[in-house]
């Protein structure tokens, strides 16, 4: 075992759309991570600034104890605390995996898988536009894509069936374009109600999509329950949550065949593991959400390496600046699997040079509607 040390300082990095996070120690590891949901970096950074006071001077291997101690010593909860608590579980478990000279997965059970199989996002303003991104996708050498089946202006048809009847369409051109051998993953991005949810979802039954995601608003598991019985697509959801306890309503409302954690805001590496664990006991499979940067990347792959019930991981692909410039080594990724790293902690180091590079927040997009109503995002 290394000799015991102590955290030092925590640095926080507003970098491009997100927020990472170092965590120094003083026998010279430098652990990763990251937090918080895009439009949120900078609440989060206050309060990941904030909670480093406590972690000055403390063991870094105590990452249950510091996570509870930094959760219960507030009275309040949601995304901005549960973003930093994120980044810093993230960022203690690549100490310690550093420390330890192993990956973070071994130190979670171990390995499960070699590699990991990713869907890619894909898009277009028109159903062509779709349909190519798609075929692209698939010459890439992946096997999943994932895309929203409603045009970008959807928002201001003025009848549902208009809007359905293009969703349909669009889902239909994808899958005769991609084949019975890609799987088509529909992200609903919570724009129904639950009635419309379960209408749309048996129209695009027999296109049979690999799951059907976020049909409805997350906050009620007992309505989404419905929505799962009452159509015949696998439910996928869960990016929102950020404990345990709101994953615990949504398995016993059986209302998800997949669930969705954000890494970044559901408690880190940490919640994370337990919230696969949960899904475990009920037969129900994980896909965890990425907010997409190339350290969330990694961080997902870790869990994914050591958990049985994986089944999809979230991608946009790295290659393309600011992404490939972050690190000094990209995760590699062959024909739509990402390989599992087998370096001490994420497996990744930071490219200093791409850090000093302008924040570039994104810019909250919450659309209107014809008749001038709030639409989600």
């Amino acid at each position: 075992m290394p000799t015991p040390t102590k955290i030092e300082r925590v640095e926080t990095i507003l970098w491009d759309r997100w927020l990472l996070i170092r965590i120094y120690c003083e026998d010279g590891t430098v652990g990763i991570g990251e937090g918080g949901v895009h439009g949120w970096q900078r609440p989060t950074k206050t309060m990941i600034d904030t909670m480093a006071e406590y972690l000055k001077g403390k063991n870094p291997d105590y990452i249950e104890h510091h996570y509870q101690w930094l959760y219960r010593s507030s009275h309040f909860m949601g995304s901005v605390v549960q973003g930093a608590l994120s980044a810093i579980d993230i960022a203690l478990w690549d100490v310690k995996g550093k420390r330890l000279g192993v990956p973070i997965y071994d130190l979670l059970g171990g390995k499960t898988r070699d590699k990991v199989r990713c869907y890619m996002h894909v898009g277009g303003a028109t159903k062509d536009d779709l349909v190519a991104s798609a075929q692209a996708a698939v010459a890439d050498g992946f096997t999943a894509v994932r895309f929203t089946p409603f045009a970008p202006d959807y928002y201001l048809h003025k009848s549902y069936t208009e809007w359905a009847d293009d969703a349909v369409d669009r889902v239909g051109a994808v899958k005769d374009a991609v084949g019975g051998n890609v799987d088509i993953c529909i992200e609903i991005h919570r724009q129904m109600a639950p009635a419309e949810s379960i209408w749309l979802g048996r129209r695009l039954e027999q296109f049979n999509p690999f799951f059907y995601e976020d049909p409805m608003l997350p906050d009620s598991p007992a309505r989404m329950g419905e929505v799962a019985e009452r159509c015949n697509i696998p439910i996928a959801t869960g990016e929102r949550f950020t404990t345990i306890f709101e994953y615990e309503q949504l398995l016993e409302s059986n209302a998800a065949s997949y669930i969705r954690p954000d890494l970044c805001l559901c408690g880190g590496l940490t919640g994370s593991k337990k919230v696969a664990t949960m899904a475990e006991a009920k037969h129900v499979k994980v896909i965890p959400h990425n907010p997409l940067s190339p350290v969330s990347t990694a961080a997902c792959v870790q869990l994914d390496a050591c958990i049985p019930n994986f089944a999809l991981q979230e991608y946009t692909g790295e290659s393309e600046p600011p992404k490939s410039d972050l690190l000094v080594t990209p995760l590699k990724l062959v024909d739509g699997y990402l390989i599992v790293p087998e370096g001490p902690g994420l497996g990744i180091e930071l490219n200093e040079a791409a850090l000093t590079g302008p924040e570039n927040p994104k810019i909250l997009d919450t659309p209107i509607g014809f008749d001038g109503s709030v639409q989600d995002r």
